[in-house]
């Protein structure tokens, strides 16, 4: 898959992403089916699958469990060959989601995740909303704080993944990078595809398989939430969380499907 740049960061991103919630956590997820978190020697012939067949862009975060620590285990002498997209603002601890927005808790949990993952900077940084969209990007000491991440080399870029149309114009407006949910099923948010691509900003889809309930989309439903995606000229990259193998190779084959059209 040829890269994508990522709006005007200077980073280019496969078009297809890599979600990581399931690398560390299989509580309280909205999946249909359940699933058991695999083993570290599983994951690592995974992301090195992934990486073979284009793939460059990792989504993680806090709340995801295990997922950073065991990614920095995972990625371990490879840092250069990954995108790597972390968050801050959500943390899960004994099965409930607690967030803090202050721009305190944002440094402890960047060098927390810094840690973790065994590298020095994440290429993006994203506030992970819980649906106060507004009001959390209304803090301008909390954008201040961003932005001073990213002065300090601690981050390469800066965005918010957020639940709302206004959220995500207002984090286009202040910031590098927005991850919207997008797909056959919900299209509320695409005022903030178009306001990215007029802006010039980086655009990152969630949701875009609607956590796995694609039975509504119809057809082949995996190559049609792709077209939906990846066709719109506002996107950067479609973040997909999966850890099995059948279908990482078909969540690829449907975007090279609809690039190559």
């Amino acid at each position: 898959m040829d890269k994508r740049p990522l709006g005007h960061t200077g980073i280019d991103v496969s078009p297809l992403g890599l979600g990581t919630v399931k690398f560390g956590r299989n509580e309280g997820v909205k999946y249909p089916q359940g699933f058991a978190i695999p083993g570290e020697a599983f994951l690592a012939d995974f992301l090195t699958l992934a990486r073979d067949m284009g793939v460059n862009l990792i989504d993680t975060a806090p709340a995801y469990g295990e997922s950073e620590v065991r990614l920095g285990r995972l990625l371990r002498g490879q840092r250069e060959k990954w995108v790597i997209a972390g968050k801050a603002g959500e943390e899960f601890t004994d099965g409930v989601s607690a967030y803090d927005f202050s721009p305190s808790h944002f440094e402890e949990s960047l060098t927390r995740s810094l840690k973790r993952l065994n590298t020095d900077y994440l290429d993006v940084f994203l506030i992970h909303s819980d649906g106060r969209d507004e009001e959390i990007l209304g803090n301008d000491d909390l954008i201040r704080a961003m932005q001073g991440f990213k002065d300090r080399g601690m981050v390469r870029a800066v965005g918010a993944s957020t639940k709302s149309v206004a959220g995500g114009l207002m984090a286009l407006e202040l910031l590098d990078v927005v991850m919207a949910t997008y797909n056959p099923s919900y299209t509320d948010e695409m005022a903030v595809l178009d306001q990215a691509y007029a802006l010039g900003k980086g655009c990152l889809i969630k949701k875009a398989l609607a956590s796995g309930h694609v039975d509504a989309f119809g057809g082949n439903p995996v190559e049609k939430a792709m077209d939906f995606a990846l066709s719109h000229p506002g996107v950067s990259s479609v973040i997909v969380g999966t850890i099995s193998p059948v279908h990482l190779d078909e969540n690829i084959r449907a975007a090279e499907t609809v690039l190559a059209a």
